[in-house]
């Protein structure tokens, strides 16, 4: 109860600055926890649903490769998913599956980074929202000691406080959330590397089927 009191007092004496700081905070979390929970499921179960999938491609089951892929969230089961639809017609055209390929891992991309230039701007913004308390903070105490015509320690503290409180409010909310992003960065290089392997791997696999005489590729007619 006591902590709830100072926290609530710290607020309270850090001034307006502080809605629009907590606000940024409160976006990020939920951003954070979303980004968190997308990237865990597009990453978990990549290298299953690569050999899975393979493995039933190869014995012919086209049909059964496509469910797999479909039923495993993540942008290299979605890359598989498209390049067996394409396999399933028997005949392809050469080139088709990696444009099909290139396409799907461009929109795979945009989503996996939806949200995280929300997380840069918070991360670049509250320091300053900070600052700009400070900034307040210390018109409020020169403006007190102007109005006084006489320096008190009393009369500036409350000024010098809600610059200290706003600068630490802003520095609290950029520092983890700074750290969340460039979390998010690293898993998201990682999923490129998860959707460039299911990309070679759904080609090679059309290679081998064409090899076997199950599907046929043709060369691509100049127009």
């Amino acid at each position: 109860m006591g902590t709830q009191y100072q926290l609530l007092s710290l607020f309270a004496d850090g001034g307006w600055m502080m809605y629009p700081l907590v606000l940024c905070s409160l976006i990020a979390l939920g951003v954070i926890i979303a980004k968190a929970w997308t990237l865990f499921q597009a990453h978990h179960g990549t290298a299953r649903v690569l050999q899975d999938v393979e493995g039933a491609a190869l014995g012919g089951n086209i049909d059964e490769a496509m469910r797999i892929a479909a039923d495993t969230p993540g942008p290299a089961a979605a890359i598989l998913l498209v390049g067996l639809r394409r396999i399933r017609n028997r005949k392809l055209v050469e080139g088709e599956i990696e444009k099909a390929v290139a396409t799907t891992g461009t929109i795979e991309l945009g989503f996996l980074e939806r949200g995280l230039v929300i997380l840069a701007t918070i991360a670049n913004v509250a320091p300053l929202m900070g600052f700009l308390g400070t900034v307040a903070g210390m018109i409020l105490a020169f403006g007190a000691i102007e109005a006084a015509g006489d320096v008190d320690p009393t009369l500036v503290a409350g000024g010098i406080k809600v610059a200290l409180l706003t600068t630490a409010a802003g520095l609290i909310i950029a520092v983890p959330v700074n750290i969340a992003y460039n979390f998010f960065v690293t898993r998201i290089d990682q999923l490129i590397v998860d959707m460039e392997q299911g990309a070679q791997k759904i080609i090679n696999l059309a290679w081998d089927l064409e090899k076997s005489g199950r599907i046929q590729i043709v060369k691509a007619t100049a127009e």
